[in-house]
């Protein structure tokens, strides 16, 4: 939030336009809930306000919400922690070298990394818990969609956890990998954490899809939350060049999640 609040504050400032109404659902609701007592609105258009601050002790208010803390501890003296994101980050990885069911822990802190193996080339990272428990089952399917044999004597499986793995000192750490294959859900939070990957990792990531998506057409069975995402999700798809995705998305109106991966392998 305090990002598009500044955005709004410095609009304000400079005497530009604003939507005003967006800018009103980022406001606490002390404030929101009284605007009229502290805000100047002037429309200049449709959408478009021209605002002005009346009250100096809110302007203050809503210029410390909208500083970005410098630490978690600063964050926290702020009144939430998670404002800032954590430094440190353990993430769970199988690899070659392990002899039992048991994942090793991989440790990443102030530019970091605490390990005990040496990386393979390539990382398959797993979204979800039970997929990532089933290492091999994982690596089968994207063997699959690959077309090329795939195993932990070549890949690394990582617990992507949703979106922790979008933390940065997770991202840098991926970074170090020469192919980092993404086995998402196949719905919007699954498209927009690829595309999140991919900006900081370029064509490095790679979205594993089945080379014959009508297999999976009863997986399809996962309502979207809204209409809204349904339609995101299928422009998000096409705009990445997944059309046999996007066109799941058209015919089912469902979303399939990773697990139905597990039936199949």
């Amino acid at each position: 939030m305090s990002s598009a609040l500044e955005k709004y504050l410095a609009a304000i400032r400079e005497g530009r336009p604003i939507n005003f109404e967006a800018f009103r659902k980022l406001l606490p609701a002390s404030i929101a809930g009284r605007w009229s007592r502290h805000f100047d609105v002037e429309r200049v258009s449709q959408q478009r306000w021209r605002v002005r601050i009346v009250d100096t002790s809110v302007a203050a208010e809503l210029e410390q919400l909208a500083r970005v803390p410098g630490t978690r501890r600063e964050a926290a003296l702020q009144g939430d922690s998670h404002r800032r994101e954590t430094a440190t980050a353990f993430v769970l990885v199988y690899h070659e070298a392990l002899i039992d069911p048991r994942p090793d822990v991989v440790c990443l802190n102030a530019g970091r990394c605490h390990l005990g193996f040496a990386p393979k080339a390539t990382a398959l990272v797993v979204e979800n818990e039970d997929n990532f428990a089933q290492a091999r089952q994982m690596l089968a399917f994207a063997a699959s969609c690959l077309g090329e044999p795939l195993a932990l004597d070549c890949c690394d499986v990582v617990l992507g956890g949703g979106n922790r793995v979008l933390r940065a000192p997770v991202m840098d750490w991926l970074a170090g990998y020469d192919r980092v294959l993404c086995a998402f859900d196949y719905d919007l939070g699954g498209l927009k954490m690829f595309q999140a990957l991919r900006e900081r990792l370029g064509d490095r990531a790679h979205f594993l899809q089945p080379p014959d998506w009508t297999l999976y057409h009863a997986g399809f069975c996962k309502t979207p939350g809204s209409p809204q995402r349904l339609i995101e999700a299928i422009e998000r798809a096409g705009a990445l060049g997944f059309t046999g995705l996007a066109e799941r998305f058209r015919e089912t109106r469902q979303f399939m999640e990773q697990e139905i991966i597990l039936d199949e392998h």
